[in-house]
């Protein structure tokens, strides 16, 4: 059976105020034809459909025409609910919409109730395993202690459980929403951690051929049968260096994983410069940017004058702009308060201007500090004689 693995669309999402909507349509238009062109059996969509729980309605729309032209291929779908859905309103309707092969799982109750296909090798069965906020499901599932180990761990039971009733040779997909031991995070995804542990053992899923796992946006391995497909978009510049994929995986008839990566359209490349403004201006080796998404890092020792500006008439689609300036080394060991010792109210304020902005302040700054300075010690004075 051949299996497409996806996930993290995050439908309605902006890439630094940027709408992402036509990149996600040409993704929705990619994910169809990649579906017609390699004969997939079925799709899988592990989680984070939207980017929020009350998506706009561009969203919604884009969502309700990528399952018609699903339903329209006549290729099931079995899709799970990640941490950014609301799982209650991505599975209203998950009844009528099984029946055109779209197979909605957003009820933990559900976790050990597979959509069962079949192809020339026997059954295989697919479990939808929604997002598991432990403090809301600790009790379907009676964990004493909520945790994401504890938890997943019981819906995995279930999943065993339901798996040992089936026919001998029945193989067993799961999907999954989840930070796994292992996985490498980006800046992208929400926090899920709780109590100080969010990640969980890839062991959780033994026992099953095939784990299609989402949450995290990078394309992944953790093991030949557990996997993360990632975003097919970047959605923050810490993915610079992502391959926007899907996974798609041939499961043989004794639950062989053979597994490729299927490419995903690219809008535009990311590109992360760093350096002093008029290098990066200058730099013939930075030419390849000029088209990118660009994070810009500028170690003036100065802040320069109108960066932005200036950044944009060579790299016309900078997004992000951050100051890292370079600062010489301050002597080791030294207190806060030995730093200070025997300076001025003046002083110290000079010396934070410089820190912060890396020069301190011209004449005439230095003149506005010490009236600022002069007003607070004459207004002291008079608070003290009123008393």
């Amino acid at each position: 059976m051949r299996l497409l693995h996806t996930s993290d669309w995050h439908l309605g999402r902006a890439f630094h105020r940027v709408s992402l909507l036509d990149a996600q349509a040409a993704f929705v238009d990619h994910l169809v034809a990649t579906v017609r062109e390699h004969g997939v059996d079925a799709v899988l969509v592990s989680g984070d459909v939207y980017d929020r729980a009350v998506p706009p309605l561009a969203a919604v729309e884009l969502f309700d025409d990528a399952l018609h032209r699903l339903a329209d291929l006549g290729v099931p779908t079995v899709m799970i609910s990640g941490n950014h859905d609301s799982a209650r309103r991505l599975g209203v309707g998950a009844g009528l919409i099984g029946r055109a092969g779209i197979h909605l799982r957003t009820d933990p109750a559900g976790c050990g109730t597979p959509v069962v296909l079949e192809d020339a090798h026997g059954p295989v069965a697919l479990y939808g395993l929604p997002y598991l906020e432990p403090a809301l499901v600790k009790d379907e599932f009676g964990v004493e202690k909520p945790g994401h180990e504890a938890v997943l761990g019981a819906a995995m039971d279930r999943v065993r459980a339901d798996l040992a009733t089936r026919p001998r040779g029945t193989r067993s997909v799961v999907l999954a929403h989840a930070f796994v031991t292992g996985g490498q995070a980006s800046d992208s995804e929400r926090d899920i951690t709780v109590g100080g542990v969010a990640a969980v053992p890839a062991a959780v899923f033994d026992g099953v051929d095939y784990a299609a796992l989402g949450h995290l946006h990078g394309s992944q391995a953790l093991t030949e049968r557990v996997r993360y497909s990632g975003s097919p978009l970047a959605y923050s510049f810490s993915e610079a260096g992502h391959r926007k994929s899907m996974w798609l995986v041939d499961l043989g008839p004794r639950g062989e994983v053979r597994a490729e990566r299927v490419d995903c359209p690219v809008p535009r490349p990311l590109a992360r410069l760093r350096g002093r403004l008029e290098d990066l201006l200058a730099d013939p080796a930075l030419e390849p940017h000029t088209g990118a998404w660009v994070e810009a890092t500028l170690t003036d020792p100065v802040r320069p004058a109108e960066p932005m500006a200036r950044l944009t008439e060579r790299f016309p689609h900078t997004l992000s702009l951050v100051f890292d300036p370079e600062r010489a080394p301050e002597e080791p060991g030294v207190s806060y308060a030995r730093r200070l010792a025997g300076r001025s109210d003046q002083q110290i304020a000079e010396d934070f201007v410089a820190h912060v902005r890396g020069a301190g302040p011209d004449a005439h700054e230095r003149a506005v500090l010490r009236e600022a300075f002069d007003a607070v010690r004459a207004d002291a004075a008079v608070r003290e004689v009123a008393r």
